[in-house]
């Protein structure tokens, strides 16, 4: 499979990216902003996606039943030189599987994710899988 994204610069407060119709707000600003995601909070963000779409992709074929999930998702920058020491992030089902098909789920998740793959070959990428509640 081949992806495309394609960025421009709108002004010095942020860029845009699109890819198929789909656009998304970069905050390139300096200072910062709150109504855009920086770069790092966009890798955590296609990071969680990658989990919630293996998660898609692995309910219909092992017949899991869930009623809801949310991904949580941190990482650790070190100044000199700049990059990501770690990822932590915590998975959270709504189900009542049980936990061997809980433990199931989260080695699925991580096995099959292209992204969670990619990540893991750069940086640590540290976390659990538990039931809501």
């Amino acid at each position: 499979m081949d992806y495309r994204v394609h960025a421009r610069r709108i002004d010095a407060h942020g860029s845009l990216a699109r890819a198929k119709a789909a656009e998304v707000v970069l905050d390139t600003d300096l200072a910062g902003r709150q109504d855009a995601m920086n770069p790092v909070e966009l890798l955590l963000s296609a990071l969680a996606a990658c989990m919630l779409k293996g998660i898609e992709r692995v309910t219909p074929m092992l017949q899991f039943q869930i009623d809801g999930v949310e991904v949580t998702l941190e990482a650790l920058r070190q100044d000199a030189p700049p990059k990501l020491v770690a990822i932590r992030y915590e998975i959270v089902v709504d189900s009542a599987e049980t936990e061997q098909r809980l433990d199931l789920l989260h080695r699925n998740i991580l096995k099959y994710g292209t992204i969670s793959n990619t990540l893991s070959a750069a940086v640590p990428l540290e976390g659990h899988l538990r039931r809501k509640g």
